[in-house]
Order: structure tokens, then C-alpha cells, then sequence
């Protein structure tokens, strides 16, 4: 079986590209390709990897402008040839799952959201972005030349894999396609539990508007008690403005476990379509505080590993906070939970949903959406 993996852009170390390290491990002799592979920026994370870029990589400011060139994307992603593959597999938030494969290859993809900025965040994502103003104005039509696009990309997949349930609902409610659901990796062996804890709460990610570092922010300048962010992204020169001197921004590359495991809790305020991070603290024996909303729902169990706030308000956070004994929740028992979601359940998941959904379209020339594992 000859395998491809299709993955949107190599230029950031997030939680789509731990799954596509993931199903790497999986297949490591499957070509990989991507709209662009900026190694200044992911280093040699892939280095040993047979990658295929797309002609945006060899434009003008391909690499570093990349978005310059959104519209151009479909296109790109069109252009790759999967002759002589049996299967591929998209790892997708966007354009990912846009490839044209030829008859009897079979094209599965593991979604991880249908496109943000497209359906779920249409009517937000145009006042947040940062563009010139007659960009903005021009903005709207782009979207929806891309809407169209996204939606007829949708139909080429032969089956949906979503990583989580609420994404699930997503793949329906905008694609109408059902999904299985397989939960993403987390390599809980990274994690470990910390002797002793410190005096402050924890927030990982990258710093965008969705992930509300802000709201997190405004809650821990009212509470003036310690806050460690670890991430980095467009938003960070703004929310260091923002930020009390309470509020220490680490960057990304640092030493995550020893960060979150003397954490009182990790803060996950925002509508996550899973959450590696969370899962992550979780592993470390952490405690997470969560948005009731998204894949925090699935993840998180009230009262045992976690706690929710229900108004997506800096103050609703901060009542939660103040309410929280950290010290009451039993470190091994919340990492024994995030163990349930370590990447060697998800590379059997993956292996035998693929193996199943092969040996099907093989026999019979076509595929039934498959049960979850």
C-alpha cells in the first residue's frame, strides 16, 4: 500500500503538525506534500522527510507572504499528482482536503476543522484579521469565491476522519458529511508529573485572536496572581501591552513539562476544536480550567480533572480561578485520563480504520463511512 500524506503548510510547530509527525511514524516512506516548507521557521523538524512544495513556495514572498497568495491556493493544491498512490491521506484545517486524486486511489481525510475563517468565524474572522482597509473592503468576495471552492473540495473526500465529536457536528452541519471520530495524539511519555508545585497558572498556544490570551490576561491582571504563556504569534506585541508584570510570556521553545507539571492549573478559555494542550497539562497531573464549549467537553471530566466557566467573560474566568483548590484533584488519576488520548492509541485507531477502509475499497471499489474504533 503506497501512501501520501498531503498537509497545508510546513511553518509552524502546532497541534496539526503533531498529528502529521504522527501518521508520519505511521508511514515514513509516504511523500508529504505541503503549499510551503519554511525551514528557518520549523528547523529540522522534517528535515529527513520526502517533501513536495507547491509553485507558492518559488513566488515572490511565497515563503514569508505566503497569504498574499489565498486565492492562488486552490489551484496549488489542485496541481499536486498522486498517480501510482493507493491511498492519501490529508491532515486538513483549510485547503488540505482540495487534492484531486486519480480513480482507484483512495482519499481520506483527517480533518481538524472545516475552514475557520470560512464557516464558523465568517462573519467574525474580516474585523480580526490585520489587513490594509481596502483589503478588508475586497475581503468578503474573496471569502466567498473560497467558500464555494471549500465546499466542492469537501465532495472529492471519500471518507472523514474528525478529531473530535464537536468538529464531527461541524463536517455535517457544513459539508453534510458524517465523520469517525479518532482522537489526535498526545505523547503522554513527554509529560510527568512534578514533585512539588509553584505558584502560578499556566496558558499554552498560538497567540491569535480565537485563542483568548486576552480574556486570560484580563483575568489574571485583576487577580494579580502569577500567569505563564508559552507560545508565540502575531498577537503577542499586543498582548504584552496588555499584560501586568504578573504575566510572563515564555516563548515556544521551552521545556513544556517542567512549565506545566509545577503549574496550579492550565487555562484553556477559548473554543478549541480538541485541545492538545489541555491533554498535555492533563498529563503532567494539572488541573485545567476550560470554556464549557468544544473539545474541552470531551476531554475534560468536571470535577475530576478539570473545571469549566460558563460566560466567556474575563470575569466568569476569574470567579472559576478564585474557587479552585488545585491541591483537591489527584494528579495521578487526571494523568491516568490524558493517557486515554496517547499517540499510540491514535496510530492504532488510524492504522486500522485505514487497513479496513482499503481492503473495502479494493473488494467493492468503494467506501461506507466506518464505525468509530
Amino acid at each position: 500500500m503506497r501512501v501520501a500524506l498531503v498537509h497545508e503548510y510546513l511553518n509552524q510547530l502546532g497541534g496539526a503538525e503533531r498529528v502529521l509527525e504522527a501518521l508520519h511514524e505511521l508511514y515514513p516512506k509516504a511523500t508529504v506534500h505541503t503549499l510551503v516548507h519554511d525551514r528557518a521557521k520549523v528547523g529540522d523538524t522534517f528535515k529527513d522527510w520526502n517533501i513536495v512544495t507547491s509553485i507558492i513556495e518559488r513566488l515572490p514572498g511565497g515563503k514569508k507572504r505566503y497569504k498574499w497568495y489565498l486565492l492562488a491556493m486552490p489551484a496549488a493544491i489542485e496541481s499536486f499528482n498522486f498517480n501510482g498512490y493507493d491511498v492519501v491521506i490529508s491532515d486538513a484545517s483549510a485547503f488540505a482536503k482540495g487534492i484531486i486524486v486519480p480513480p482507484g486511489t483512495l482519499h481520506i481525510c483527517y480533518c481538524h476543522t472545516p475552514t475557520r475563517y470560512l464557516w464558523s468565524d465568517a462573519h467574525t474572522y474580516p474585523n480580526e484579521v490585520r489587513v490594509p482597509r481596502l483589503v478588508r473592503k475586497v475581503l468578503p468576495f474573496a471569502l466567498n469565491y473560497l467558500r464555494t471552492w471549500d465546499r466542492q473540495a469537501a465532495d472529492r473526500v471519500d471518507l472523514f476522519i474528525a478529531n473530535s465529536k464537536f468538529v464531527a457536528q461541524r463536517i455535517h452541519k457544513y459539508y453534510r458529511r458524517t465523520a469517525t471520530v479518532i482522537y489526535p495524539p498526545v505523547d503522554t511519555s513527554k509529560f510527568s508529573i512534578a514533585p512539588e508545585l509553584g505558584n502560578y497558572y499556566v496558558m499554552m498556544g498560538r497567540l491569535r485572536p480565537y485563542k483568548k490570551f486576552d480574556l486570560a490576561i484580563q483575568a489574571f491582571n485583576a487577580l494579580n496572581i502569577p500567569l505563564k504563556i508559552i507560545g508565540v504569534g502575531e498577537e503577542e506585541a499586543a498582548l504584552r501591552k496588555l499584560a501586568k508584570p504578573n504575566i510572563e510570556f515564555l516563548g515556544y521553545d521551552v521545556d513544556r513539562s517542567a512549565v506545566m507539571s509545577r503549574a496550579l492549573g492550565f487555562i484553556n478559555p477559548q473554543v478549541e476544536d480538541f485541545g492538545i494542550a489541555p491533554v498535555e497539562a492533563m498529563a503532567c497531573g494539572r488541573p485545567v480550567i476550560a470554556y464549557r464549549a468544544g473539545g474541552a467537553l470531551e476531554t475534560v471530566i468536571e470535577g475530576k480533572t478539570g473545571a469549566f466557566f460558563d460566560e466567556q467573560t474575563w470575569e466568569s474566568l476569574a470567579d472559576t480561578i478564585i474557587r479552585l483548590k488545585p491541591k483537591q484533584f489527584n494528579p495521578q488519576t487526571i494523568r491516568q485520563h490524558a493517557q486515554t488520548f496517547d499517540s499510540t492509541v491514535f496510530k492504532k485507531n488510524i492504522a486500522d480504520f485505514v487497513d479496513k477502509a482499503y481492503a473495502q475499497y479494493r473488494s467493492t471499489g468503494r467506501v461506507d463511512t466506518l464505525s468509530n474504533p
